[in-house]
């Protein structure tokens, strides 16, 4: 089988899988600022490592993921200065600021065990790791490539890139035009260069999330949370660094540099072996976010509630929509575009019910270990879960090509062939079946009712039998007739 080869943003290209110490996979992913609801935005990052997740996991890999709550830092346009996002939402709705975060990360995590994600091996959050955030500030300061002015630390960027290269990530590696990029900024004097980038805030008089530090009371700034707790759980180099592409600058960028500026080591470790980006979904060609106000949240979708949706869309129609695209390509959101995958879903999981009905041969006149080469070959391309699916239809096909005669396989085979497919559809790809009650009483209830209507046929009760067939259809149930008899399978919703 064709090793693993995943795609390095930090290189820019694809690179055999070698983790740092095998068969131990570290894997840190960004997770929720937890001031709103999740949105389409948010699920797709969450469903990208949790495919790789359980990949890792399939390919035999002792996989930790790390995947953090950033429940303070984290200040409005991604900037240092301006509120805490969280403080903001806190006094708009007179709460504490934890009871806000508590409050959305119990919803993101309803969210997400409805698009059947896993949950991490470990989900930090940023205030219980101040200590960990302040000593490692203190580091950096001690190595020289920051200063304390007016109790706030800033990481000073031109000191760092005579050691390191900085911008290698987002390919902004060229200081004068970075500079020239933040004339925007040049009022915030604190600052030696408008580029260098807060590890600690002094608080101000109003603000309401502060900590005791070296410097005064404050807060830590957003990026530093991430390098800490990766440190603190996966080591002072990890395997995977993950997260949406919008965070390669400044998030990323900043956290290679204060790693490497805390650690101080030559080579340079880069906090990373691999750097992963999920790319962007979009509303009409601009991304979707909250601070852009263009945002549908997954409940919004499970209900239909959204002056842009049609109707209502289920948790693994969301799944599938997002798996069938590669996780580098963007997505655009669209009605036709959530219904073809609707449908998609429906035919997949119809025809996976289909296969336990196949009648068996005493030769396969396919080759099926081809047909499961090709599956690892597409989530060894870079966790293809587009070409996953598209294989996965090439098995639907061979089902239906089967079921009608036009090709034969073995008992040995039917078995093996069945097992591969639910291993990729639902270990893998994480789908399942979202009627919950797809179970042997609903089988048993199905069959029950397709001995009255053939029972009505025969004595030409077709006025019954008719009834029987509409009354199903109208609940998203379809008999098909067939010469081996009548089958039963589910209809998408229009």
């Amino acid at each position: 089988m064709e090793k693993l080869h995943v795609y390095n943003s930090l290189t820019r290209r694809k690179e055999v899988f070698e983790p740092i110490s095998p068969p131990f996979v570290g894997m840190y992913v960004c997770g929720p600022t937890v001031y709103g609801d999740a949105h389409l935005g948010h699920a797709r990052p969450a469903i990208t490592f949790d495919v790789v997740y359980r990949y890792l996991r399939h390919l035999g890999y002792k996989v930790r993921y790390v995947r953090n709550i950033t429940d303070v830092g984290h200040l409005e346009n991604d900037a240092d200065e301006g509120e805490d996002k969280i403080a903001k939402k806190a006094k708009l709705e007179q709460l504490e600021p934890m009871e806000v975060a508590q409050y959305y990360t119990d919803r993101y995590h309803e969210v997400m065990q409805m698009l059947n994600v896993l949950r991490p091996s470990i989900e930090p959050r940023a205030t219980g790791h101040i200590p960990e955030q302040i000593r490692m500030i203190e580091k950096i300061i001690e190595n020289g490539f920051a200063y304390v002015v007016n109790g706030s630390v800033y990481l000073d960027v031109v000191k760092y890139a005579q050691y390191y290269k900085y911008g290698e990530l987002s390919g902004r590696e060229n200081l004068d035009e970075l500079l020239s990029g933040s004339r925007e900024l040049e009022g915030q004097t604190e600052k030696k260069n408008p580029f260098d980038f807060a590890l600690w805030k002094k608080a101000s008089p109003e603000h309401i999330m502060r900590w005791q530090s070296p410097w005064g009371e404050g807060f830590p700034g957003w990026h530093i949370e991430c390098s800490a707790m990766s440190i603190k759980y996966l080591g002072e180099c990890t395997d995977i660094h993950g997260g949406g592409m919008d965070l390669k600058f400044p998030h990323h960028e900043a956290e290679i540099a204060q790693t490497n500026a805390c650690l101080h080591p030559h080579p340079p470790r880069n906090e990373a072996k691999y750097w992963m980006h999920n790319n962007l979904v979009t509303i009409n060609g601009q991304k979707m976010g909250k601070s852009l106000g263009n945002f549908i949240t997954l409940e919004q979708f499970f209900s239909g509630n959204h002056p842009l949706l049609l109707r209502s869309y289920s948790p693994m129609t969301i799944r599938f929509f997002i798996l069938q695209s590669h996780y580098r390509s963007t997505l655009d959101f669209s009605n036709d575009a959530l219904t073809a995958a609707e449908k998609g879903l429906q035919r997949l999981l119809n025809g996976l019910r289909l296969a336990k009905e196949l009648k068996t041969s005493p030769i396969t006149t396919f080759d099926l270990n081809a047909y499961k080469a090709s599956l690892y070959a597409a989530m060894n391309d870079d966790f293809n879960s587009a070409m996953v699916i598209a294989q996965l239809f090439e098995g639907i096909r061979l089902i239906n090509a089967i079921d009608q005669g036009m090709e034969k396989i073995t008992a040995s085979d039917l078995e093996a062939f069945i097992s591969l497919l639910n291993t990729f559809t639902f270990d893998i790809l994480g789908l399942k079946q979202e009627i919950e009650d797809v179970t042997p009483r609903l089988e048993a209830v199905m069959n029950i009712l397709i001995e009255l209507r053939n029972e009505a046929r025969k004595n030409k009760n077709y006025a019954l039998s008719d009834a029987i067939r509409d009354k199903l259809a109208q609940n998203k149930i379809l008999l098909k007739d067939t010469p081996e008899g009548t089958r039963w399978q589910f209809a998408p919703t229009e």
